[in-house]
């Protein structure tokens, strides 16, 4: 690897932005490409399908052969609100192979003792979003049924772009939450990718239940990233 391309690499690390090392094997030449770079032909959807799987490795296109080396930020999912659903969700994220913390100012809720081996933040989301800021590797979950907790946090996925933006609460409580985030500036478009109510339709009952289909959801948001610019690049 080229030390050039080394250091572009690591800045794309550090700032939590998925790239891809593309080194020719027929001549040893290598170049960077990060992900939202304008991709086509077979070269292209094969680098789209490695943003998505994660997976490196040897690909055969535009009669060459040509070695991807993935490098992904590890996906988090930031839960706001300490309750039993998120009680639920973090041991099963940690092991689907997420980062998970869990946000809620509520001291009473958020504990050490219910949530164990979690990071746990007894603050207002806007101040640990200070400090650690959302992004395009985030998946948010708004839980507390609360706007004036939950409401800042998902405008604030929404501007940031984060791969997965879901909320709490029946379709009349998603109503008037759409109608105050367009009192705060949310564009109807923006607004349409929050899914609510949250999780895939499974029928799900319990917190348990609630949190694997958040989960599945989530999961699912991961591994689609980037499909609708390949069916269009097909269909074009």
């Amino acid at each position: 690897m080229r030390a050039e391309a080394l250091r572009a690499l690591n800045a794309e690390r550090r700032a939590r932005r998925a790239a891809i090392l593309v080194t020719d094997l027929a001549d040893g030449s290598d170049r960077l490409v990060r992900e939202g770079d304008v991709l086509s032909g077979q070269l292209g959807e094969a680098l789209q399908r490695a943003f998505r799987s994660g997976k490196s490795g040897t690909v055969e296109a535009e009669g060459g052969s040509f070695f991807l080396n993935v490098h992904l930020p590890p996906p988090r999912i930031v839960a706001i609100g300490a309750v039993h659903i998120s009680q639920a969700l973090a041991p099963m994220a940690r092991i689907a192979g997420f980062d998970i913390e869990i946000i809620d100012p509520r001291t009473a809720f958020a504990t050490p003792e219910r949530f164990p081996e979690t990071r746990l933040a007894a603050e207002w989301p806007e101040d640990v979003f200070k400090r650690r800021p959302l992004d395009a590797y985030t998946a948010l979950a708004a839980l507390t049924h609360d706007p004036k907790i939950d409401d800042f946090p998902l405008k604030a996925a929404l501007e940031t772009g984060c791969f997965y933006v879901g909320a709490l609460g029946s379709r009349k409580t998603h109503a008037k939450r759409l109608a105050r985030l367009a009192e705060a500036g949310v564009t109807d478009e923006a607004s349409g990718r929050i899914h609510a109510p949250i999780g895939l339709d499974i029928g799900a009952a319990s917190p348990a239940e609630i949190a694997v289909a958040v989960l599945a959801q989530i999961v699912a948001a991961l591994r689609s990233r980037g499909l609708a610019a390949v069916t269009e690049s097909r269909a074009a």
